[in-house]
């Protein structure tokens, strides 16, 4: 199908039905809806005509609130903007389930990253062994992370999916009454949602949708790759889970909280292969095959509803029933029903008893604080200390050698309530976990800001302390590189950890596998969006290569947000991109907030964009002689290049205004307040804010909310303009028809730039003291725009994502309104500081702004 006939299906599917549901809205039978949904419209038409007219979001709001109502108090607008914004919230979860209604029509669902796609080309180019072979040892790991940057709960995310099937059957009256709930069905959390709450809202997707979309890859590649021969035991594609582990920066989260989600999310599968053999009861009516199947029924009963009284299933124990299962059809009863059989043992086989791996997180210096406490507090009752005294003035392979031979095993009400005693039980959960749910239910302990060596050995003598055996310590040590310079760094602290006998020793009982986390957000933040991807290409290169050294296989993890900022966008074409000199076996990376409700939000959507990752992976190596690898001509642009925008990132982030100006205009200072994460929004406990300790999620949220993109293209321009000033505009133009990196980096950069609207925050232009501030982005952002364009022979951008482009302009659309009702709320704030009862008010209605815009985005943060 041609790139017309989707854009044809796009307006016919999503644009047009947006226009007919979206009008059941102004006939719902609730108080003040009517009024509402008649002068929406009018207001969307004001904001238009009034940008374009050069007029600022306060002149358009009072000009249309003089002209169209008979509002006579401030209190009485902001009532009115009140339920504007509840209005438009509801809008975008229509769209929401309208576009992935659409799905199948505006995307090439068997076309290029297709496993079928794939498994085609191999056959044509004579190498189906050869894939077969890569998926016998290549795997994706899908983590979702504890970081929401979507607004929809629980009861939100039902009524969409529900909608979204009433949509693609076209059954006018059930959506009529989807829309009639939506009317009345909250949106907001009244109370900051707990780790576990976060935790059981993320399994709705493991439940309703991974569990099935999983499924369907592993049956397609077991029945038509390897026609029905599959003997291995790699499962194609991991689940790993955030919520519950990841207590970096969030106090809520401990011990106890990790061992309730563990036991959740077995509870969860064993729901799932409930569900699965109720279905399969009907069916397997055969003789001795149904004694079986109602045995293995009651025994899963058991384990849902009366877990405590029960002996637990493992994984184990369901595939030696269900293979049984499977023999006797196979030689009593005509192989009826026997692929799905099969289809629930290929799930058993993917999930077990543990559904999603859990991960734990924290940051170094806690690490090193709590062995400091641990030392203390021994010494203070009398007993035998873990370091020597003068331990922080000891040389790094000095400390080292030291955290590697602890021997003890300490109790931990040894310790008072607080971070130490915390960070001992998080690791006691660790071996809990793996007794109930297998090696597999918990395994990976992940160290952020991790700088040196001795941040990874102080994890490795704190299992020790918690009585991991060196010689049966089933625990990977993740470390965590985010900074540019850590970047640069990592090459060293993996050697000196290589060949460090403890550590070395550890390693080869972990299949001689190291898994690297590379952190994306925290990257961009810090060195600016060209630079930070170049970084982190480059660090992946020397870790292959510093790893292959030593034997090792590095596995790279990789932290990726939402947008193309963090890591986000078009991201199989990343993994599509990487070159030899990167090891190639797993795909890893976090998926969050927003990416998870629009890339996994149905079976279709999750089973598309998992094929996309996995065939990025294994084509990058099947097809490797078919494709540009990067010269060094290449590299030296793009190390060239990213010295530049790292400069240019560089001088605006340390301008005194900078945080200021973000303050100032967006809701940089509510996100902590939308109720949305457990996690507070920024690391440290002190009023100030700085920018060390602000999160990437609301750093780059506040700048999408501002709609201007600035971590997706700041630097790009400048960096561009330098290498045609200096001669080389040919050779970048050439390396962007030729190599894919650059290519992908360029591409996800103009979607950043598609999502920013100026005419929106024109208005500061004439601010005495941020106007200058406004200009200097404004000019980047022109500058980023016109090359970007010229440097792909392209008039638009996203010229050659039609469908893409369409989807963000009509979102654009439905929030214009939203945005600028942002804008007002938030100038009124700041002339309300001697009013504590309006700014209150108006707070309240920054807060609830935020909802819909974030939403409408779908990768803002």
């Amino acid at each position: 199908m041609s790139s017309s006939q989707y854009i044809t299906n796009f307006k016919r599917n999503v644009t047009d039905k947006y226009t007919i549901y979206n009008s059941l809205f102004a006939a719902l039978p609730f108080s003040g809806i009517a009024n509402v949904g008649a002068l929406l419209p009018i207001l969307l038409q004001a904001c238009i005509d009034g940008y374009a007219e050069g007029k600022s979001p306060m002149e358009i709001i009072d000009s249309f609130c003089e002209r169209h109502t008979n509002i006579k108090t401030e209190k009485e607008k902001i009532d009115r903007l009140f339920k504007f914004a509840q209005y438009i919230e509801r809008q975008v979860v229509l769209f929401d389930a309208i576009e992935d209604a659409a799905f199948a029509s505006v995307n090439n669902v068997e076309g290029p990253g297709s496993l079928k796609s794939l498994f085609n080309e191999a056959a044509f180019s004579s190498r189906t062994q050869t894939l077969r072979n890569k998926l016998r040892k290549f795997k994706v790991r899908v983590v979702l992370t504890a970081h929401p940057t979507q607004f929809y709960p629980g009861s939100v995310l039902g009524i969409i999916h529900d909608l979204n099937e009433a949509i693609s059957k076209n059954e006018f009256h059930t959506i009529n009454l989807y829309i009639q709930q939506l009317g009345i069905t909250p949106f907001f959390n009244k109370k900051q949602p707990t780790p576990y709450d976060e935790a059981v809202n993320l399994m709705w997707y493991l439940e309703n949708i991974l569990y099935h979309s999983i499924g369907n890859i592993y049956n397609f590649i077991e029945r038509e790759i390897f026609e029905g021969n599959y003997d291995g035991d790699n499962p194609f594609i991991e689940l790993g889970f955030w919520p519950g582990g990841d207590r970096d920066g969030n106090p809520y989260v401990n011990g106890p909280t990790t061992l309730q989600v563990a036991d959740a999310l077995r509870r969860a599968i064993i729901v799932c292969y409930y569900r699965d053999v109720r279905k399969l009861v009907r069916r397997l009516t055969f003789t001795g095959v149904d004694t079986m199947i109602h045995q293995l029924e009651e025994q899963l009963y058991q384990n849902v509803f009366k877990a405590k009284e029960s002996k637990p299933i493992s994984k184990q124990d369901l595939l030696k029933q269900l293979q049984a299962m499977r023999q006797l059809v196979v030689e009593k009863h005509h192989s009826l029903y026997l692929q799905r059989i099969d289809s629930l043992i290929h799930k058993v086989k993917i999930f077990g008893t543990h559904f999603a791996s859990l991960d734990v997180r924290q940051d170094s210096r806690i690490h090193t604080k709590v062995l400091l406490e641990i030392n203390e507090t021994l010494k203070a009752k009398g007993m035998e200390a873990i370091l020597p005294e003068n331990y922080l003035s000891l040389s790094q392979e000095e400390k080292i050698n030291i955290l590697s031979s602890f021997s003890r095993q300490l109790d931990t009400t040894l310790f008072p309530e607080g971070i130490t005693r915390d960070t001992l039980q998080s690791l006691y959960a660790i071996s809990s976990i793996q007794a109930m749910n297998g090696e597999a239910g918990c395994h990976r302990y992940i160290i952020s800001n991790c700088q040196s060596a001795v941040n990874v050995m102080e994890v490795y003598g704190l299992l020790r302390l918690c009585g991991w055996e060196a010689t049966r310590m089933t625990v990977d040590i993740v470390p965590l590189f985010e900074t540019i310079d850590d970047l640069q760094d990592a090459e060293n602290i993996m050697e000196l950890l290589y060949t460090h006998t403890v550590y070395q020793q550890h390693l080869s009982q972990r299949n001689n596998q190291q898994t690297i986390m590379l952190g994306f957000s925290d990257g961009t933040k810090d060195g600016g969006y060209l630079q930070a991807n170049w970084s982190i290409y480059t660090a992946k290169e020397n870790l292959t290569a510093i790893s292959r050294k030593y034997n090792i296989k590095a596995r790279y993890f990789d932290g990726r947000g939402g947008p193309p900022s963090r890591g986000g966008g078009k991201t199989n074409k990343f993994y599509a991109s990487l070159g030899n000199n990167i090891e190639n076996e797993e795909i890893q990376l976090t998926i969050q907030g927003q990416t998870i409700t629009s890339n996994f939000g149905t079976i279709q959507s999750s089973q598309y964009n998992l094929e996309q990752l996995l065939s990025a992976g294994i084509s990058n190596e099947l097809f490797a002689d078919t494709r540009m690898q990067l010269s060094q001509h290449d590299r030296s642009l793009l190390d060239e290049l990213g010295q530049v925008s790292y400069a240019a990132y560089q001088d605006f982030k340390t301008h005194p205004l900078f945080l200021q100006y973000l303050q100032q205009f967006s809701p940089l200072n509510y996100y902590s307040k939308s109720n949305i994460a457990s996690r507070p929004s920024k690391r440290g406990s002190g009023n100030t804010l700085r920018f060390e300790d602000l999160r990437a999620v609301p750093f780059v949220g506040s700048w999408s909310q501002l709609k201007q993109n600035v971590p997706g293209f700041f630097g790009v321009g400048t960096a561009l303009q330098h290498m045609k000033e200096k001669g080389l505009w040919n050779d970048v133009k050439a390396m962007f028809r030729n190599v894919l990196f650059f290519r992908t980096l360029i591409d996800n950069s103009m979607m950043s730039m598609l999502k920013s609207t100026f005419t929106l925050t024109r208005y500061i232009k004439t601010d005495p003291t941020y106007g200058p501030i406004w200009e200097l982005i404004k000019k980047e952002f022109d500058l980023t725009a016109s090359l970007v364009l010229e440097l792909s022979d392209n008039t638009e951008l996203m010229q050659d994502d039609k469908t893409g482009r369409a989807s963000i302009q009509m979102r654009d659309r439905i929030v214009l309104p939203l945005l600028t009702i942002q804008q007002y709320a938030l100038h009124h704030l700041h002339k309300a500081e001697t009013d504590p009862e309006m700014k209150a008010v108006y707070e309240k209605l920054i807060t609830r702004s935020m909802f819909g815009i974030i939403n409408a985005a779908r990768n803002s943060a």
